[in-house]
Formats: structure tokens, sequence, C-alpha cells
């Protein structure tokens, strides 16, 4: 069985595991490498502060979060691992971070948004296919399914194949769902959505916009 803490696969670790284990010690809780690739396990209660570390500090420099996602295993000891891809542009450096959530805890981190503010959507997305809350973050909900969408989680594995409602149900909460009360012309604007409007939703908005509506 190979120890914790030590590099799997027989490649080189990422300089940057080595730094995180001095001065994080068993806040680092597991480091591997797959065919190239670092991946470090980290405490859930230190993700913030070892995320700011890695994007403050001038040896490691992770300017860039590239992507913030979760992985459901169907092992009873598994359970969600949540990912981020960390990506240091001037050092050319690439590493994984991991937290588990055990089975019988809370789906809850804490949100790397003070750090990254690219990572409002991203955690939303996850948030809204895992059930996962990530705590500090600005503005939490749903963002591919409606807000009032009830069936769940969709990336969940107990989540059916055909949904939990009849597709006659889906159809019926989708066209329910009305966004132009959640979002604002300037939103829309600026997601450059509202050119891509029907004519008919467009000229709505306008008028809906001009009366205050």
């Amino acid at each position: 069985m190979t120890p914790h803490n030590v590099p799997r696969e027989g490649a080189p670790a990422n300089p940057t595991a080595a730094a995180l284990q001095a001065r994080f010690g068993d806040a680092i809780r597991r480091v591997d490498v797959v065919w190239g690739e670092t991946t470090v396990y980290v405490a859930r209660e230190r993700l913030l502060e070892i995320v700011r570390w890695l994007h403050d500090d001038p040896e490691q420099q992770y300017d860039y979060l590239s992507d913030v996602t979760a992985v459901e295993y169907r092992d009873p000891e598994r359970a969600l691992e949540v990912v981020w891809h960390l990506r240091s542009l001037p050092r050319r450096r690439f590493l994984r971070l991991k937290v588990e959530l055990p089975r019988g805890t809370a789906l809850e981190v804490e949100s790397v948004w003070p750090v990254y503010r690219g990572a409002d959507w991203l955690e939303r997305e996850c948030y809204d296919m895992f059930g996962i809350r990530f705590t500090g973050h600005p503005d939490l909900r749903r963002i591919l399914m409606w807000e009032q969408y009830r069936e769940g989680y969709p990336l969940r594995k107990d989540f059916p194949l055909r949904g939990r409602f009849s597709r006659a149900e889906q159809l019926r909460q989708a066209l329910a769902a009305n966004p132009e009360a959640r979002y604002s012309m300037e939103e829309l604007s600026i997601a450059d959505a509202f050119a891509d409007l029907p004519d008919e939703m467009r000229q709505r908005l306008k008028s809906g916009a001009r009366t205050g509506e």
C-alpha cells in the first residue's frame, strides 16, 4: 500500500506539492501523481487558506482558476470529491486540488471566490449539478437549471436517467419558469444574450424596462 503524502506512479510531483506539505503539514492529506499530473488532497477546513497562499505566494503564483467541478463515487467510503484546477501561468505549472466530502457530512466547502472571481459561475454550476454549497459565494443559485427546478441534482449517482418527473411535468415546469423576471435587461445585455432572443421577447423586455415593470 502506498503511504499518504508520497507521490504515486513514479513520476516527479509538481514541486508545489512539497511546498504545500512543508507549509501546511497535516492539512495536506495526500499527494497523487498520475500521468505527470499532480493532485493534492487538502483538509476541507483549510481550503481557502491554502488557495489564497497558492495565489499570493511569489514562489507559486497560481493566478488562473480553470475549473471547479466534483466527482461522486459509488464506493461508500469515498462519496464526493470537490475538484479545483489551478494554473500558474508565470511558472507554467498545473495543480489539481481535491477535498473529500465523506458520506454523512454536509456537502459544503468554502468558496474560493474571494481569491478567484472566475469561481462565480463555476461554483454555481457545481452547486446546480451536484448540490454542493459553497459558503461565502456572493450569489449561489442555479445556473443551468431554472430556479424552480425540483428534481434534484442531475449529476448525482442517485439521479434517475429520465429524471424524477414525467416528461409532461418536466415540460410544464420549464414553461412555468420566468427567466425575464430573474434577469435584468443589463444582465442579458452583458451576457450577449439579448440580441439572440426572439423579436417578441426583446420587445417585451424593452417595454418592461421603459415602464419600470
